[in-house]
C-alpha cells in the first residue's frame, strides 16, 4: 500500500514528507493506521554525526493508532483495535520470560538498527529506493506502521488515542523508573535531573508513590515551573552552583534515597549521584555517548548507580496502568503534550530541542 511518511535522508538534513510503498504486515507483524506520534529525545539519534542510524529512515517510535492488517501468526491485537506502540523484544529470552523485555540482548538488533533481521526492506520510494523503516520496531512518524505483536498494546477505545503514543517510551520510562525499577515508595525522597518528558513523567509517578519529598532539577524555567504543578515538592535551577549540595539540604542533610538522571550529561550525572544518601540509588536513562567518572568514594559508601531501559517494564501491563492513572486524575501525562501536522515535523522538532514544548505528538 502506499504510505505518506517523514523521511531523514542525512544526519544533517531536514525531513521530507514523501510517499512510500510499505509491505503487507508478514509473518508476525501487524499494520497500523497512525493516530499520533511522539518525538523522543531518542529520535536524535538520527541527527548523530557519521550516519549512526541508516539513511533513508523513517524514525518515530511513540505511536498510537488503529490496527488495519494482521499478518500471519498473530495471536492478540485485531483489526479495529486502538493500540499503542512500544519497543520490540524477542519474547524468548531468559530476560524478556522473566518481565524485563528491555533487556532483551536483542534490543539493539530489534530496535536500533532501523531494518528488518532478515534485511529485506519493507518500504521503497515510487522510484523503488529502499527506505529504512523498523526503528523501534514501528517507524511511526508516518500514516501506517507496521509493529509486531511483541510491542503493538490494545488500549480502550474511550481514552483519547492520538495522544497516547509517548506512553510507549518517554514517558513509560520515566514512570516506571520510578515505580518499578527503583521502586520508589510513600515517604521516600527522590531527585529528579532533567525536567523533560521522561523527567517530568517520574516526577508524575513519585507523586503517584507517596513521595515526601520529590526535586526536580532543570535548567528551564518554564518546566520547573510544570514539575511544581506536576508534583516536586521542591525545584532547583541546573545552572545554579552546588546543586548536589542542595540537593543534600532539602532531604535534611543526608541526601536523597533515590535520583534519576534523564539527561546523560557526565557533570549532572555526578551530580545526581553525589545527592544520593549513603545506600541511595541512582537510575540512569538518558541516552548519550559521553563517558562519566564518579567519585569512587561515593560508591564504597553503599551508593548504587544502575542503567535502567524502559523502566524496566512491560509494556502490555504498564501502559493500561498508566491510562487508568490518567483516568483517575493522577497522572496527567497530556499536560506534556502539543500536537502538529505531520508536515511540520521540522517546527516540532525544533520546537523540542529549543525547548519550547516538552512532548510534540504529530499528527498525519
Amino acid at each position: 500500500m502506499q504510505i505518506e511518511a517523514a523521511v531523514l535522508r542525512a544526519a544533517d538534513a531536514p525531513y521530507t514528507i514523501e510517499q512510500l510503498d510499505l509491505a503487507d504486515p508478514g509473518p508476525g507483524e501487524i499494520l497500523v493506521k497512525v493516530a499520533g506520534a511522539g518525538m523522543c529525545h531518542t529520535d536524535m539519534l538520527g541527527r548523530v554525526p557519521g550516519d549512526l542510524v541508516t539513511k533513508p529512515v523513517v524514525l518515530g517510535h511513540e505511536g498510537s493508532g488503529v490496527v488495519e492488517a494482521v499478518g500471519p501468526g498473530v495471536t492478540g491485537p485485531a483489526v479495529g483495535d486502538h493500540v499503542v506502540m512500544s519497543f520490540d523484544s524477542c519474547g524468548t529470552c531468559d530476560n524478556c520470560r522473566a518481565a524485563k523485555p528491555g533487556a532483551c540482548p536483542q534490543m539493539t538488533a530489534l530496535n536500533m538498527l532501523a531494518m528488518p533481521l532478515d534485511g529485506t526492506p519493507r518500504a521503497t520510494t515510487t522510484g523503488g529506493e529502499p527506505v529504512h523503516t523498523r526503528w523501534f520496531g514501528q517507524s511511526s512518524f508516518a500514516s501506517h506502521a507496521l509493529g509486531t505483536a511483541h510491542n503493538v498494546v490494545p488500549v480502550s477505545k474511550d481514552v483519547p488515542l492520538e495522544v497516547l503514543g509517548p506512553l510507549g517510551c518517554g514517558v513509560q520510562t520515566g514512570a516506571a523508573s520510578v515505580l518499578i525499577s527503583l521502586g520508589v515508595r510513600a515517604g521516600d525522597s527522590i531527585a529528579v535531573f532533567g525536567a523533560g518528558a521522561v523527567g517530568l513523567a517520574a516526577v508524575m509517578a513519585a507523586r503517584v508513590a507517596g513521595a515526601s519529598v520529590i526535586v526536580a532539577v532543570d535548567l528551564h524555567e518554564s518546566r520547573l515551573d510544570l514539575a511544581r504543578e506536576l508534583g516536586a515538592t521542591h525545584v532547583l535551577n541546573g545552572a545554579d552552583d552546588d546543586i548536589a549540595g542542595q540537593v543534600r539540604a532539602i532531604a535534611g542533610g543526608e541526601g536523597v534515597q533515590f535520583a534519576l538522571d534523564s539527561t546523560a550529561v557526565p557533570e549532572v550525572v555526578r551530580a545526581a549521584v553525589a545527592s544520593l544518601r549513603t545506600t541511595g540509588v541512582c537510575g540512569l536513562v538518558g541516552v548519550g555517548a559521553a563517558e562519566y567518572r564518579l567519585d569512587a568514594n561515593l560508591l564504597l559508601m553503599g551508593r548504587t548507580v544502575k542503567g535502567i531501559i524502559e523502566g524496566d517494564a512491560v509494556p502490555h501491563t504498564f501502559i493500561p496502568r498508566m491510562i487508568e492513572l490518567w483516568r483517575r486524575g493522577r497522572f496527567p501525562f497530556d499536560r506534556l503534550v502539543a500536537t502538529y501536522p505531520l508536515a511540520q515535523i521540522n517546527e516540532a522538532e525544533a520546537d523540542t530541542t529549543s525547548g519550547k514544548v516538552v512532548k510534540p505528538v504529530l499528527i498525519p
